[in-house]
């Protein structure tokens, strides 16, 4: 017979911290464990009869507690939805990001689309960070050098002393959770917020086990390094690494090392931020077959004109949840040079996307997507966006690698416009 409305279930429950009134997360028969796939059902456990499963943390990708289920508190409202009572009911948005976006390995890259398209306005990042503490450096910049320019062209570092690290506050955990990432500590956190968020990856070294300053170089034949994913990876010399006077401590722009990583017990660490050439990351990921979130953006490119402000944002990050005291800035190498510039004919909408599309709301499209646009006249001149202007000088944003000429432009224009809009013609 079906069950009452209300009336109580039975499960068989044997967690060592199950107690009469005890407020917990009931998984019913038809759900989906996150951890592992399985779904729930009816079942019997040593012969009686359960009618779901008391979850863990673990159970629901939540944190790595498994040795007993999670306790609520008492007033925690009984019979509601566990992620709206917790706040894990947000949508998501599942986006497959092809190898040419690589401006979209960020948050803020989807949301320049987004904003471009008409959905939202696009924040500044000014106005993203202004909560955060201003730097007020303190001290002389790490020692920090790149030898290896081809695969390492720069090389920014960063210390911050007197740091306390610990458990992220739970508006950061909240929203790494969100993206799929299980909260570490503070000081890691930050840097996968400034990644997944900014498309910026970062490592933080604990100040304490380095020996000397650090150096971005060739690896020597036969070097070793006992990554953070706890595998220890024989290196050749073709693959760049960041090491110090005595041993290699990151696999460059893929994955650092565990001896240098930060604990509960770092005080003083070194932010770097760096830039790293994709194909050479891309080779030395392939060689070791080693995949990681940092090496998915460095190979497609990373923005090499967002260094500064990335470690600054970073550094301010700490600041403000981990406290301690920033030094200057050290700055290795150059920033290589990127963003074309091309004449654009505005016609070529029509003429090679199919679409005709006011110069106008082109030049809109563009700028939107960070794109300068200059109107040209028929001399070639600088003019203003007239019916007498000849075409535009367009300059891609430094994290548009992929943009290579004015069939590229015509890309952007009609995918922001809308490929709908393009009309269906008949072959002849």
């Amino acid at each position: 017979p079906a069950r009452a409305l209300g009336a109580p279930l039975q499960i068989v429950c044997g967690a060592p911290n199950a107690r009469a009134g005890l407020v917990g997360v009931l998984g019913l028969p038809g759900a989906t464990v996150p951890a592992n796939g399985m779904v729930l059902k009816v079942a019997a456990v040593r012969g009686v009869e359960s009618n779901g499963m008391m979850c863990s943390s673990r159970e629901l990708e939540l944190g790595d507690d498994h040795d007993g289920i999670i306790e609520l508190p008492e007033d925690a409202p009984v019979g509601t939805a566990f992620p709206d009572y917790a706040g894990l009911d947000d949508p998501v948005i599942d986006v497959s990001i092809t190898p040419n976006r690589q401006d979209c390995m960020g948050v803020r890259g989807i949301a320049r689309d987004l904003a471009a398209a008409g959905l939202g306005t696009l924040k500044p990042l000014d106005a993203v960070v202004s909560g955060l503490p201003a730097i007020v450096a303190e001290g002389a910049g790490p020692d920090v050098r790149t030898d290896d320019t081809e695969g390492c062209p720069a090389f920014y570092g960063q210390i911050v002393r007197g740091v306390k690290n610990g458990p992220s506050p739970e508006w950061l955990q909240r929203r790494l959770k969100a993206v799929g990432q299980k909260p570490i500590s503070a000081l890691v956190d930050i840097t996968n917020f400034v990644m997944f968020g900014l498309g910026r990856p970062l490592h933080v070294y604990d100040l304490a086990t380095l020996n000397g300053g650090l150096v971005a170089r060739k690896a020597q034949a036969g070097e070793q390094v006992l990554a953070l994913n706890g595998k220890s990876y024989t290196l050749d010399a073709t693959m760049t690494v960041i090491a110090d006077d005595a041993a290699v401590h990151d696999i460059g722009g893929i994955m650092g090392g565990e001896h240098s990583g930060c604990s509960d017990t770092t005080t003083d660490v070194l932010i770097e931020c760096a830039y790293f050439d994709p194909e050479h990351i891309a080779r030395t990921g392939q060689k070791l077959l080693l995949t990681s979130d940092a090496r998915t953006r460095f190979e497609r490119g990373v923005d090499p004109e967002f260094l500064d402000e990335g470690l600054a944002i970073a550094t301010r990050l700490v600041l403000a949840l981990c406290g301690g005291s920033a030094s200057e800035v050290t700055r290795a190498g150059s920033i290589p040079r990127v963003g074309i510039t091309t004449g654009y004919d505005p016609k070529l909408a029509e003429t090679l996307g199919g679409l005709a599309i006011p110069a106008e709301r082109q030049r809109d499209i563009l700028e939107s997507l960070g794109f300068t646009v200059q109107p040209l006249d028929a001399n070639g001149d600088p003019c203003e966006l007239t019916d007498a202007c000849d075409g535009f000088r367009v300059t891609a944003p430094s994290w548009r690698r992929d943009v290579d000429g004015p069939a590229d432009l015509v890309e952007e224009v009609i995918r922001i416009e809308g490929i709908d809009k393009v009309p269906s013609t008949p072959l002849p």
